[in-house]
């Protein structure tokens, strides 16, 4: 038996109870204060934050830490002899070394000095970095648990080794918001010209976090972000109209796949004030001389690191939350002594500028910079030992990265290794554990910054990872 519905009563009903549960999700994204295990979701620091911002300097392919930052004598004396099975103690090896029937220890073929007050020790192919020891918080114990590159910068950048993840910065934008309302608040730029292991988007992707979270790439060029501009024959004017337009349909459709809704707004907005904002950054025309011989002799080219490093920099005075740049080519299993020093030679300076830049504008201190990639190398000898050359394989057991500004602990060398740069020896450190540094950093408790997906609480550190308070200044 049916019972006859009032038409009028219903549709109220359906608008009453449509505007209610829009009123939820967009409380629930935008402004409800967490409750323990709860997503955070207020735009506020859990606390009071050391830097608002950071810059992250990725070294895809996983520069020799061997090479550049941690010296070691004794396997100077032993290059040539066997790896130790003391030393190894079984750990697994890449397909690329596991099937050699030697795996020859090798000695770095660079100088090694103690520079600044610090005496931090800096190979001969970082005479810029080596300038700023005294800045640099220098971990050289950092560890992952993946030993090939799509998983193991998946791990660094999102927290699991399985693609799917919110990227850090993604996190950023979830917990902190945007820093600046007319810029994205994660950015990613990815040097030009450069082979080596691919980069997807998903590294700085939303995953299952609202898209408004994704972050935006650069691009060099006329058209730093592509498909930003308005097609030939739209006016600013019509196109103001066509998002009011839009904006009152959506209105209209509240309470339906609400938080959709709601994310596509944002993204149209943010497009919208982008068109203005994105020239005017990218534009360096207004850069005096003394910065691009700060960069360095590439900084003037567009899609390179250092041009980019000056983009970085443009883009922390405008309050752009989290910036990656992005530079393959550390992938060395062959000719290392070579291809080391071309990677140098095009980082080395920016890298050193940058923060430089960032302290004479008085930004360094609240803008984190963070050196560094995916894994190390190993301290044995990937093919045949010659002495025209080698290489050297993945090594994630140990590894080592530097940073600078947010107020960590400035000259301070954190955690040690073996004497042939295999394992460990003190003060081990997780890639959760810089993670969870990181956000604390920022403000963030690593912890309470969750989202709720296919039933479970999801973080960055996933149920790992502890701040490492000794790197805080």
């Amino acid at each position: 038996m049916t019972h006859p519905t009032h038409h009028g009563d219903e549709t109220n009903r359906r608008q009453f109870l449509a505007q209610a549960a829009g009123l939820a999700a967009g409380s629930a994204l935008w402004g409800w204060m967490p409750t323990p295990g709860q997503a955070m979701g207020d735009l506020k620091p859990h606390f009071q934050p050391r830097a608002q911002r950071a810059i992250w300097l990725f070294q895809s392919g996983g520069p020799s830490q061997i090479d550049l930052f941690d010296p070691k004598p004794l396997l100077q004396q032993r290059h040539g002899e066997e790896l130790p099975a003391s030393i190894r103690m079984g750990q697994r090896l890449t397909a690329m070394s596991g099937n050699q029937s030697s795996l020859p220890l090798v000695g770095s073929p660079f100088q090694f000095a103690a520079h600044g007050d610090s005496g931090a020790q800096f190979s001969e192919l970082l005479p810029h970095t080596a300038g700023i020891a005294d800045k640099l918080c220098i971990v050289r114990s950092l560890h992952t648990r993946a030993i090939n590159h799509d998983p193991a910068i998946t791990f660094v950048q999102t927290g699991s080794e399985i693609a799917g993840r919110p990227s850090i910065g993604a996190w950023l934008s979830y917990g902190l918001g945007a820093g600046n309302p007319d810029l994205p608040a994660s950015i990613a730029m990815v040097t030009q010209n450069k082979s080596g292991q691919p980069l997807y988007a998903r590294l700085w992707g939303a995953g299952f976090l609202p898209s408004q979270h994704q972050g935006i790439q650069f691009r060099p060029g006329k058209d730093p972000v592509l498909f930003l501009k308005d097609p030939d024959g739209l006016s600013r004017v019509m196109r103001r109209q066509m998002l009011d337009a839009l904006l009152e349909l959506h209105r209209l459709k509240a309470g339906q796949d609400d938080s959709d809704v709601t994310s596509a707004n944002t993204r149209n907005e943010l497009a919208w004030r982008m068109q203005s904002s994105i020239p005017e950054v990218a534009d360096l025309s207004d850069e005096p001389e003394e910065v691009f011989e700060l960069y360095g002799p590439d900084s003037r080219t567009p899609g390179t690191y250092a041009n980019n490093c000056i983009l970085a920099r443009r883009l922390a005075e405008r309050g752009v939350r989290f910036t990656q740049l992005f530079h393959q080519g550390w992938d060395q299993h062959g000719n290392l002594p070579g291809a080391l020093r071309t990677q140098c030679r095009e980082t080395d300076q920016a890298s050193a500028a940058l923060v430089i830049d960032l302290e004479r504008r008085g930004l360094l201190d609240d803008t984190l910079v963070i050196w560094g990639g995916e894994f190390g190398r190993t301290s044995y000898c990937q093919g045949k030992l010659t002495p025209q050359g080698f290489g050297r394989d993945h090594h994630p057991r140990c590894f080592t990265m530097w940073m600078a500004g947010g107020g960590v602990n400035e000259g301070l060398t954190y955690g040690s290794t073996d004497d042939l740069g295999y394992n460990i020896t003190d003060n081990p450190m997780d890639v959760h554990d810089l993670q969870a540094t990181i956000l604390h950093i920022l403000g963030i408790d690593h912890e309470r910054l969750t989202y709720k997906f296919q039933g479970r609480r999801y973080r960055l550190t996933d149920v790992h990872g502890k701040v490492i308070e000794a790197l805080l200044g």
